[in-house]
C-alpha cells in the first residue's frame, strides 16, 4: 500500500533521493518509498507507546509492587518528557540534521525499552518511560521533516503526508490491541520489549535509506535560554495537566505547575522576540495556516484523543470484554484512521484543504454524538462498530489537511521546529482534553458505582469530545486559509545547503 501511494521511486527522477551510506545499489540512491517507510515506522514506534502500556498497567502493579499513584506516572513521565522536549528536538534537528536527530532519538528509545521491559523496582520502570519520553521527542518531529524534505512538492508529498497522519494515528489506536495481545500472551515486560527488536531494525534502515545532511550552514548556535523555558514550561503545563487526573484541578499540586508552566512559556515568548537565533521564529505565526491549523490541532486532539481510552473503558468495564477482546473490537476503527488520512489528499486536491478538513471534524462529531448514546445493554454493532467507523474516518479526514497547512509557510531552515510546534499542539492537547474528559466523567458519577454510573460518565465525556470538535470546525471555517493548502513546507533535500 505505501509503495502504491508514494511510488515505487522509478517512475521519476524526482522520485529517489540522495544515499546516506553505502550500499544501496544502483546509483546510490535509496526508492523514496522505502525512505517515508522507515521515518514513518518511527513515528508509529513513538504514537504506539503513549497507549500500548494502558492494559498492562494491572500487571506491572503486581509485578513491581507499585502503588495507584505511582503507576498513573507510567503513562505520565512518558507523555511529559514526551511534550516538554519536543520543540527542542525539532530545532535540534534544523541545526544538527534530521538523520542525526532521527538515529540519536530512536537509539535513546529503543535502550530505554529494553531497561523498561527488564526494570526490577518501579522507579526503574518511570526512570526509563521517561528516557522513552525523552527519546520520542527528539524522533518525532525529524520523522515528519525527512518525508516534507525528500518528497517533491504536490500530489506525492501530500500522499506521503498522508501516509505519515495515518501510520502514527494507527499506532495510537492500535496501542490497546498490541498492549492486551502481548500482556495476554507474554507478559507485560514485552509491550516494552517489543520496542527493541523493532527499534533495532528501523535503526538499520535508517542508516541505510534515510539521506544525511543539516538544513543549516554556518553556526550551529541553539538558543539556549529559550530552550530551558520552554522545555520547563511544556515540561511543568504537563505535569500540571497529569495531576489533574489524581488531584484535580484546583488542588495546589495541579495549579502551581500549571502557574508556573504558563508563566515560563510567556517569559519564553517574551525571549523568543528579543534574540537573533531564535529556538522559536515568532514569524512564524505571522502565517496564517500555521498559526489556524496549530490551534486547530489542539481543539480537535484535545476531543479526540479521550475516543480510545473510554472505548475500551465501556468495552471492558460496561459490556464485560477482556483486554484481548476490547483491542479486536477496535481494529475496525483503527483502520478506519488509514482509510481516512490516506482518502484525504484526494479530495483535498479537488475541495481543498479547509473543506477537506471542517467535513472529516463534523464526521467525526457526529460519531462521537451517536457513542454518546450508548448504554449498558448496547451490541458490538451499533455501540462501538460503527460509531467507531464514523470517528475515526472523520479523524483520518481532518488531521492530513490540518498537518499539510501546519507544516506549511516556514523557512527551510525552520522545518524541524514547526514540526515539534505541530508535534506538541497535537500532544498537549491530546493531554489537557483527556484530563477534562475525564474530570466530566467522574464528577458525572458522583460517587456512584456500576455499570450505569459509568457508562453514564463516559457518555457525558464523550458528549463533551464531540462538542471540542464542532468548536474546531467553527474555528476552522472562520480561521483556516480558504485556497491552497494542499503544499506543505517547502523544505529542501536534507543534504542541499540552505540558501
Amino acid at each position: 500500500m505505501l509503495r502504491n501511494a508514494i511510488g515505487d521511486g522509478r517512475a521519476h527522477a524526482d522520485d529517489r533521493v540522495p544515499s546516506a551510506g553505502r550500499g544501496r545499489g544502483s546509483g546510490g540512491r535509496a526508492p523514496l518509498w522505502l525512505l517515508v517507510a522507515t521515518a514513518c515506522a518511527g513515528q508509529f514506534l513513538v504514537v504506539l507507546d503513549v497507549s500500548v502500556v494502558n492494559v498492562a498497567l494491572p500487571s506491572m502493579r503486581t509485578a513491581l509492587d507499585m502503588s495507584p499513584a505511582a503507576l498513573g506516572w507510567v503513562v505520565s513521565a512518558y507523555s511529559i518528557a514526551f511534550a516538554g522536549f519536543m520543540l527542542l528536538g525539532g530545532r535540534a534537528g534544523d541545526l544538527w540534521g534530521r538523520r542525526r536527530m532521527f538515529l540519536v532519538g530512536l537509539a535513546l528509545f529503543t535502550v530505554a525499552s529494553l531497561a523498561g521491559g527488564l526494570a526490577q523496582e518501579g522507579w526503574h520502570l518511570l526512570a526509563a518511560r521517561a528516557a522513552q519520553g525523552l527519546g520520542a521527542a527528539v524522533l518525532a518531529p525529524a520523522t515528519l521533516t525527512i518525508v516534507t524534505a525528500a518528497v517533491p512538492e504536490g500530489p506525492a508529498r501530500a500522499r506521503a503526508l498522508a501516509t505519515w497522519t495515518a501510520v502514527g494515528a494507527g499506532g495510537g489506536a492500535a496501542g490497546g490491541f498490541v498492549g492486551g495481545a502481548l500482556t495476554d500472551g507474554l507478559s507485560w515486560r514485552w509491550v516494552l520489549l517489543v520496542n527493541v527488536p523493532v527499534g533495532v531494525l528501523v535503526l538499520a534502515a535508517a542508516v541505510r535509506w534515510i539521506p544525511g545532511g543539516r538544513t543549516r550552514t554556518g553556526p550551529r548556535r541553539l538558543d539556549l535560554p529559550g530552550a530551558l523555558l520552554v522545555t520547563a514550561g511544556a515540561t511543568a503545563l504537563a505535569y500540571g495537566i497529569a495531576r489533574t487526573e489524581t488531584a484535580g484541578w484546583s488542588a495546589p499540586s495541579t495549579l502551581l505547575p500549571f502557574t508556573a508552566g504558563l508563566a515560563l512559556l510567556g517569559v519564553f515568548l517574551l525571549v523568543e522576540a528579543r534574540t537573533r537565533e531564535p529556538l522559536m521564529p515568532l514569524g512564524l505565526f505571522r502565517s496564517r495556516a500555521v498559526a489556524s491549523a496549530n490551534a486547530a490541532i489542539l481543539l480537535c486532539g484535545s476531543g479526540m484523543f479521550g475516543m480510545w481510552f473510554f472505548m475500551t473503558q465501556y468495552a471492558q468495564n460496561v459490556l464485560g470484554y477482556s483486554p484481548l477482546d476490547a483491542g479486536l473490537a477496535l481494529i475496525p476503527s483503527s483502520l478506519s484512521v488509514v482509510v481516512g488520512a490516506q482518502t484525504a489528499p484526494f479530495l483535498m486536491r479537488r475541495f481543498g484543504a479547509r473543506a477537506v478538513a471542517v467535513g472529516g471534524t463534523l464526521l467525526g462529531a457526529a460519531g462521537f454524538g451517536w457513542q454518546s448514546t450508548m448504554g449498558t445493554d448496547g451490541t458490538y454493532t451499533t455501540a462501538i462498530l460503527l460509531p467507531g467507523i464514523l470517528m475515526s474516518l472523520g479523524g483520518g479526514l481532518w488531521t492530513t489537511p490540518l498537518a499539510s497547512l501546519a507544516t506549511s509557510g516556514a523557512a527551510p531552515g525552520d522545518a524541524g521546529v514547526v514540526s515539534g510546534l505541530m508535534n506538541t499542539s497535537r500532544t498537549l492537547g491530546g493531554a489537557l482534553g483527556l484530563s477534562v474528559l475525564t474530570a466530566v466523567a467522574t464528577a458525572t458519577t458522583a460517587g456512584r458505582a456500576g455499570p450505569e454510573a459509568l457508562t453514564d460518565g463516559y457518555a457525558a465525556a464523550l458528549r463533551l469530545s464531540g462538542g471540542l470538535l464542532l468548536a474546531g470546525a467553527a474555528l476552522m471555517i472562520v480561521w483556516l486559509p480558504r485556497g491552497g493548502g494542499t503544499k506543505p513546507v517547502a523544505v529542501l533535500p536534507a543534504d542541499s545547503p540552505a540558501p
